[in-house]
């Protein structure tokens, strides 16, 4: 752009001077200000320059390198200027800081040196440039010591808006923030060319106080030359600057996606619209239909019991002449029936004819299948637990910790200050005052950097070695610089009282104290001498910047002064196939956590985790509710003990009690489930604290209604005329075994299914519990059938329980179970009444209706802190770091190995400056992080490969060498044989390529920062850039930037979504999918929260599979009785579908967790429904009403009492649990399976079978008819 000039004649004058060569301006009487240096100020040792009033004098040829370097606009005929050779030295010096962070923009660039060119050299000072003040030197010579310079506005506006936008990647930062001063957003063009020219920023050697006007001010002339906007090319054919550094370039900010518009109908949520207008057309439907059969059936004066439209009326058992009707299905059904009847039938027979070799065989068995878990390995690794070794998150965190190592473990403080006030620092000489928040006054950073040394020197002991932080710690300059990686304000000081108590000042003012050191540091991390009168240090002890919203907390916006908080985070090598270190580590972390649990300070408040914190916590909390899960299996074991026995009289009390059969029950129980952890140990398989903690209540539930149907059956059941006691148990068994078998081998197969899943959790689940259950089903059909015949023949030989030996007077009573007589005579009578039954189904549809309107609102996740015991440390350091925090997580954008950097194509795609594309990956994360709301990154990425190019330029001091050796030479060497890598020519400016790319990279990559040279990448990127073939190519490098803080489940999921989201848009406009590599995104917690993405998916799979698995095995073992199959699957349907309506209720959140426990509901509610849909299809009552009457009295009881009272019991103990774990997803969601299980299993499943349930099938009411024939069982079936 052109600056508009002056309209009197005399500034259009000026400017068409300033446009001349310095040969003609020299000849208009141009005067000098200065020429050469002269004096040195005391303090700082800066050069003055000499006052000289004279003509401009010709540069000696040793300078045309230098002017050609730093103001090339001046090298025009003899080169008569205002600066000497060693003050064009000076000014390169001075310039070194600004080259870094500024050239990677040339307009910005080009335009800032202009500034200071004019400002040195020019041939015409004396227009624009005023000494105000001198010192006498020596010899008639005398220094200046103050200038005015006159700065047109224009000039000045059109430097800053050249300048303002240029990134920093080491630090993702602008470049201003390290230049002006201020912080960015507070920073204009009069305030940053104030700073610069103040000796405040301890690089201007004296004051130079700039005066900004468009017209002249007296004689003075404003220096009004020339700018380029940072849109455009300069004359060198240097490019405009890159979008990153230019939004002219980009265009408008990038404005994130508009959030979805919610479905609405009326203004209310579509989907309870839809299941309210759904439900109430079904009531209107279903209500009709009611009233129509009610008034056709008082038409015909039909009785109540009369069916609604049941085929099969007249099919009852006088169909035992015909079998022409019946079909193959009902034939195949019959044939199936009594297949397994007979085969139960005998096999019942032959337990309790032979107890001994049952038992015997039965116990090698379990002896031989249960010793595997001598192998057994539990798993309490969360990333084994919650990711597949074959997922893409584990993969990718494979690939980097393979090529990058792996992330380093963390122990972290969040340390507030409730005792302290604010304070208010008032800067010299002038500025608004300042709020400090309360960590930060100067006696609480003393406590807390004694806590920190505190902290750096505690020992730890492992096999009579001492461990200490300094062996475990990251230590990114080591073996150059040992210092531990310390993320903590304290290192602003360089973790020393010394320089927190460093201060200058008088008796009357303090001009730079602690406070002006935190506020540079804050808005430039990377410096090495901070501008004010301290120059200390900014740089932390080990090399690497500390940025501040990683180590304060609690502020808006970013006044990082209005802190609340203080974050210390102390980075530890991670040793993941090294035991001997890990174990060390380990040790140190229990010290570390010791110490702080028994730190006590009254100013501080400590919340504080490390790395092995959340485990420890799990094992904890694991540990405590042992107490909690005994006492629930107590209640069930000792339930189940009392119950099983039907007891007539106080007096028969012992007898009449199966006390030690429901013990060996139990003992079945849990033998299953050792049998299968044996089984998968001796396979290798690891087990889960999911599988411990779940399967024994899956098999419980599933073994002690199976053993109550039996019990209870037998004891119903008469024996017929000369019918001995292994035939009659026989008999019972195959009555009740195919219903037994049906449920257990219908939820075998779902669990083995089930184990089809990606998600280990459940795949593990899936495996343990199908064997588990099979198992299960073995032992009662084989050892507890034996020892139900040896308890039969105590029983009936008057012998007491469990002292066997004992026999007592025979009472001869027989009476029915009250809870039998209950369902029986008063229950199923009332539950199938006419006006009951619709108000049934009414009632269940409309929780259906419910149910289904908030399924697409159970939220997903799993919030970390519910793992915690109530008690838990780490809760404190949830909620600290969830109120505190201004950064997420750190997010590597990680290029596989393959890209070719040293060409010029590769490059762009990568790169954020000068020439760079504009969708480049580092473009693309920029463009991302200006969106942090919606993408969740935080900041742009730090960028190896831009610092490079600035770190190899010519002009830079960064990139040296001996030119004796051709080695590195560092910048801090002052030695004459140093040089420069590359020429000052116009091709040594650009950028390297093919073999210079690679010649400089391992220097870089090697080079530490110094105040001469920032740049040096050792401690940023040492880690980021693989170096292949000794150093010759380039393999997988990454791009790290910081997710925004998350506080929920959600926002996880959401970082982890939109991260690969932008990795796979960076992928595309690479192009590097077609050549066999790709861009991922890496963080540490994206193994966790990578099942979220499929979760819903996973949900559906399981669950249908699960359903399909029920569905076919019930179809198969019921003979072909697809609508019967059909009705069980529709009502566990409904009881999963349900469970969402609790988990929506009860704010349980769909995860791993969850949805082991909605496959488990899937197999426990087969237990609920299949014993009455067998008891149903088999009754050869003759209307559905009927039927489903005697399904209901005869199965319902054993299910209540051997389920529903059974698991009641238990689970309410779980409430008491100091696990929310415990309380969330196992108490409320076992008693929601329950409740709604037992619901919908003894209430609605009945009324269904009453309306729609499968007619009867002519094939087993003869089968039946003809099994008992002339026995005292057929007059009770009419």
């Amino acid at each position: 752009m052109r600056n508009p000039s002056g309209a009197s004649a005399a500034l259009l004058l000026l400017l068409a001077l300033l446009k001349l060569p310095e040969r003609s301006v020299s000849a208009l009487n141009g005067t000098c200000v200065w020429y050469g240096e002269c004096g040195t100020d005391p303090a700082t040792q800066k050069h003055y320059n000499c006052k000289y009033g004279g003509p401009p004098k010709p540069l000696p040829k040793a300078g045309y390198e230098l002017i050609d370097e730093l103001c090339p606009s001046f090298h025009y005929g003899n080169l008569e200027l205002c600066c000497d050779v060693q003050q064009l030295h000076t000014l390169k010096d001075n310039m070194q800081l600004p080259l870094q962070f500024l050239s990677r923009c040339p307009s910005c660039f080009h335009n800032f040196m202009t500034f200071y060119c004019e400002l040195t050299c020019s041939p015409a000072q004396s227009f624009f440039l005023n000494a105000t003040k001198f010192k006498p030197y020596v010899q008639n010579q005398t220094s200046i010591t103050e200038v005015e310079y006159y700065i047109g506005s224009s000039f000045a506006n059109a430097m800053y808006n050249a300048c303002k936008d240029v990134q920093s990647p080491s630090s993702n930062d602008k470049a201003l923030g390290l230049l002006c001063g201020k912080d960015v957003k507070e920073c204009n063009a009069t305030n940053w060319i104030q700073y610069m020219c103040s000796t405040s920023n301890a690089q201007t050697p004296f004051n130079i106080i700039p005066i900004f006007s468009e017209h002249p001010i007296g004689r003075m002339i404003p220096m009004n030359n020339e700018t380029r906007g940072c849109n455009e090319t300069l004359d060198d054919g240097s490019p405009p600057c890159s979008c990153q550094d230019c939004s002219l370039v980009c265009g408008p900010k990038p404005v994130p996606p508009p959030l979805p518009v919610p479905w609405t109908i009326f203004g209310l949520d579509a989907m309870a619209v839809i299941m309210w207008i759904s439900y109430l057309i079904f009531l209107a439907v279903f209500g009709g239909a009611i009233i129509s059969m009610w008034y056709c059936r008082k038409m015909h004066i039909a009785s109540e019991y009369a069916p609604i439209t049941d085929t099969s009326a007249n099919h009852s058992v006088n169909i035992s002449h015909d079998l022409d009707n019946i079909s193959c299905c009902e034939q195949l059904g019959a044939k199936s029936e009594a297949l397994l009847r007979d085969l139960f039938t005998w096999w019942g027979s032959f337990c309790v004819r032979n107890p001994a070799p049952v038992i015997v065989l039965t116990i090698i068995a379990v002896g031989i299948c249960s010793s595997g878990l001598l192998f057994m390995k539990i798993t309490t690794d969360p990333v084994e637990i919650w990711s597949a070794p074959t997922s893409q998150a584990r993969k990718e965190k494979s690939y980097f910790d393979t090529h990058f190592g792996p992330f380093f473990r963390t122990e972290q403080l969040i340390i507030t200050a409730p005792n302290s006030s604010w304070t208010t620092y008032t800067p010299y000489p002038s500025g608004s005052d300042v709020p400090f928040g309360p960590p930060l006054g100067k006696d609480i950073l003393h406590q807390v950097l004694d806590l920190q040394d505190a902290i750096q020197d505690l020992v730890a002991y492992y096999n009579n070695d001492t461990v200490t932080l300094q062996d475990l710690c990251l230590a990114p300059l080591a073996p150059y610089n040992n210092n531990c990686t310390i993320l903590s304000v304290l290192n602003y000081f360089q973790n020393s009282h010394a320089v927190l108590d460093h201060s200058i000042g008088d008796d009357f003012f303090v001009y730079a104290d602690y406070h002006s050191h935190f506020l540079y540091c804050t808005r430039a991390p990377t410096s090495l001498n901070d501008t004010t009168m301290l120059h200390d240090p900014c740089l932390g002890t080990f090399g690497g910047p500390v940025f501040p919203w990683l180590v304060l907390g609690g502020y808006n916006g970013d006044d990082y002064n209005n802190a609340t908080a203080l974050v210390i985070t102390f980075p530890l090598n991670n040793y993941h196939n090294d035991t001997e270190k890990l174990n060390k580590a380990l040790a140190w972390e229990k010290v570390f956590i010791d110490f702080l649990k028994n730190y006590n300070e009254s100013n501080l408040t400590i919340a504080f985790s490390a790395e092995r914190s959340i485990e420890d916590e799990i094992n904890r909390e694991s540990n405590s509710d042992i107490n909690t899960i005994v006492i629930s299996y107590a209640i069930m074991f000792l339930y189940i003990s009392i119950s099983l026995g039907h007891i007539k009289s106080c007096w028969t009390f012992m007898v009449d009690s199966k006390i030690s059969l429901g013990v060996a029950g139990i003992v079945i129980v849990l033998s299953s489930v050792a049998c299968s952890l044996g089984i998968f140990s001796y396979a290798g398989i690891p087990l889960t604290l999911i599988v411990i903690e779940v399967i024994p209540f899956l098999v419980l539930a599933v073994g002690v209604d199976n053993i109550f149907i039996i019990v209870q059956t037998f004891r119903r059941d008469q024996r017929l005329p000369n019918e001995s006691l292994d035939q009659q148990i026989g008999r019972v068994l195959g009555d009740v075994a195919p219903s037994i078998f049906l449920s257990s081998f219908s939820e075998t197969v779902a669990f083995f299914l089930g184990s089809l899943s990606s998600m280990p959790a459940v795949r593990t689940f899936s495996i343990f519990a199908g064997m588990a259950v099979f198992i299960d089903f073995i032992l009662q059909i084989t050892c507890f059938v034996s020892l139900f015949g040896l308890d039969v023949q105590r029983q009936e030989s008057n012998r007491m329980d469990i002292v066997c030996c004992v026999k007592q007077e025979k009472v001869t009573s027989h009476s029915e179970e009250l809870l039998f007589r209950g369902f029986k005579n008063v229950y199923a009578p009332f539950l199938l009444t006419d006006w009951v039954r619709p108000t049934v189904i009414s009632v269940f549809v409309g929780l259906l209706s419910f149910s289904i309107a908030v399924l697409n609102k159970v939220e997903i996740g799993l919030n970390q802190s519910y793992s915690m015991p109530d008690d838990s440390y780490v809760l404190h350091y949830f909620e600290s770091m969830a109120e505190y925090l201004h950064a997420g997580p750190p997010v590597y954008f990680v290029i596989e190995e393959g890209h070719n950097y040293t060409s010029l194509e590769g490059q762009n795609t990568v790169c954020g400056g000068v020439g760079c594309n504009n969708d480049s990956l580092v473009q693309q994360i920029y463009t991302a992080a200006l969106m942090d709301n919606y993408t969740r990154i935080g900041f742009p990425s730090s960028s190896w490969i831009d610092d490079y190019f600035d770190w190899v330029k010519p002009q830079s001091s960064c990139c040296r060498l001996y030119n004796t050796s051709e080695t590195f030479c560092n910048a801090s060497v002052l030695n004459s044989s140093c040089v420069h890598c590359r020429p000052l020519t116009k091709e040594g400016k650009q950028r390297p390529y093919g073999e210079d790319f690679m010649t400089f990279l391992p220097m870089f990559l090697s080079d530490n920062p110094s105040p001469k040279c920032g740049k040096g990448g050792h401690a940023a990127y040492g880690s980021a850039v693989n170096l292949l073939d000794n150093n010759t190519a380039v393999g997988a490098t990454y791009f790290m930037t910081f997710h925004t803080v998350l506080k929920t489940s959600a926002d996880y999921i959401a970082a982890a979504e939109n991260a690969h989201s932008l990795a796979a848009n960076i992928t595309e406009s690479m192009g590097t999918s077609l050549k066999g590599y790709r861009v991922f995104p890496y963080s540490v917690f994206y193994v966790f929260y990578e099942q979220y993405f499929t979760i819903v998916k996973d949900t559906i799979f399981n669950i249908c599979m699960s359903l399909g698995a029920v569905f076919i095995v019930t179809t198969i073992l019921l003979g072909c009785e697809i609508w019967s199959a059909a009705i069980v699957c529709i009502t566990i349907s409904m009881i999963i579908t349900n469970m969402f309506g609790v988990m929506w209720l009860w704010n349980i959140s769909l995860n791993a967790v969850s949805l082991v426990n909605l496959v488990m509901c899937c197999g426990i509610s087969v237990e609920f429904c299949s014993h009455i849909v067998r008891a149903f299809s088999v009754s050869m009552k003759k209307t559905r009403v009927q039927r489903a009457e005697e399904a209901l009295a005869n199965m319902g009881s054993s299910v209540f009492s051997g389920i529903t009272l059974t698991k009641f019991g238990g689970i309410v103990i779980l409430a008491f649990s100091k696990s929310q774990i415990f309380q969330i997803f196992y108490f409320r969601m076992y008693l929601a399976i329950v409740l709604l299980g037992a619901a919908h299993g003894l209430v609605f499943l009945p009324v269904l079978l009453s309306y729609i349930g499968p007619p009867m099938n002519k094939g087993k009411v003869f089968a039946l008819h003809n099994h008992y024939k002339g026995t005292e069982r057929e007059r009770l079936l009419k």
